[in-house]
């Protein structure tokens, strides 16, 4: 099943609004016969892909799969058939799928065709890893992962605004990896301003990889002449701003091939942030990284919208004239602070990278 989860993780960012799917088929003998993953856009589905390298290979054998086969027919015919008619014996399911065209309806096939079930081998790490698919589907909001990049102090920039670049070249190239398996990047208008970032996935081979790239934009300031208009009709951009915005600065941005999409406004006359993750989800979204400034990280944690923080920390400070990681968002006693827990800590060169996930579990649903 680990096996299986790894593939199914190089089909993060590249399968939405699918799952990402790993299938490990062995023969009778228990030797491995055949590998597969989620395609890009979703199909073929991993099941299919592993069972046409096993072959025949497969009858008798087990199906190691890190989510519920379907059971619906869609582009495709449901992965549940697929394995009824390869033979296998038996089949190995990390967790059940709560889309209401499978729910527990691929499990409920591969029963009845008289194959051995065994559910929850990994539940907790297949949960984790399709964490995004699984909050599109039960709570209609992707995953946001909450990258930050700081000195020891928690600071972004100096106060003189400087802020390129406080981590070094591997914290970088990570944080492209992050890109690469996210189906969105988030930022703010502020930051296109100061800093015109391209939020593209920039290692080698994988330009493919780059995200939709959203700004949260609420008077549409964003300059015509940043990188992420200029380039909107190579690369899928869109702007997220209040549903009374200006027509004809909106009609621009279209002729730009920036798609607008207005949402309504928070107390503060911003884009409402439930909102506007809620419309993300509604064109498949499932798992929004969120790069911006200390504005946009205040209102995802001020709407307890962020599950996940991927940081970055530099060995340096810059002292409390800098600009910090997050705005104040409105926390008057510690009980109100959103707390998170460490998971995963890893060297970036000189660097470090801590994932935290929020408490309660932002891996699962």
């Amino acid at each position: 099943m680990m096996t299986a989860l790894a593939l199914a993780r190089r089909a993060l960012g590249r399968v939405s609004p699918n799952p990402a799917v790993g299938c490990v088929v062995l023969d009778p003998d228990g030797a491995v016969a055949g590998r597969g993953w989620t395609q890009p856009g979703g199909r073929p589905h991993a099941e299919t892909e592993a069972l046409g390298r096993a072959g025949r290979a497969a009858r008798g054998g087990t199906a190691y799969v890190s989510l519920e086969p379907c059971a619906h027919h869609g582009e495709t015919p449901p992965c549940a058939d697929a394995l009824v008619a390869a033979g296998i014996g038996r089949a190995v399911i990390a967790t059940e799928d709560p889309d209401p065209r499978v729910a527990g309806g691929g499990i409920a096939r591969l029963q009845d065709a008289g194959i051995e079930v065994r559910v929850g081998v990994g539940r907790r790490d297949a949960e984790r890893l399709n964490a995004g698919f699984l909050k599109r589907i039960t709570a209609g909001r992707p995953l946001v992962t909450l990258k930050c990049a700081t000195t020891l102090d928690g600071r972004i920039a100096t106060h003189s605004g400087e802020s390129q670049w406080i981590t070094g070249e591997v914290a970088r190239a990570w944080g492209h990896g992050l890109r690469a398996s996210h189906d969105a990047v988030l930022t703010g208008a502020a930051t296109v301003r100061g800093d015109d970032p391209e939020l593209t996935c920039r290692l080698p081979g994988m330009a493919d990889h780059s995200p939709l790239r959203v700004v949260l934009d609420t008077r549409l300031t964003t300059p015509l002449t940043a990188n992420l208009v200029s380039t909107a009709k190579e690369r899928p951009t869109c702007l997220i701003t209040v549903d009374d915005a200006n027509d004809e600065r909106k009609a621009v941005f279209v002729d730009c091939g920036v798609e607008v999409i207005e949402v309504e406004a928070d107390d503060g006359g911003r884009p409402d942030v439930d909102a506007a993750l809620k419309v993300l989800a509604e064109r498949g979204i499932t798992r929004v990284l969120a790069e911006g400034g200390g504005q946009v990280a205040a209102a995802l944690l001020r709407a307890h919208a962020v599950d996940r923080i991927a940081w970055f920390r530099a060995p340096a400070v810059i002292g409390g004239d800098g600009v910090p990681v997050a705005e104040g968002f409105g926390v008057d006693s510690l009980a109100d602070m959103p707390r998170f827990e460490r998971r995963w800590g890893f060297s970036a060169g000189a660097d470090s990278l801590e994932i935290f996930e929020r408490l309660g579990g932002a891996g699962r649903h």
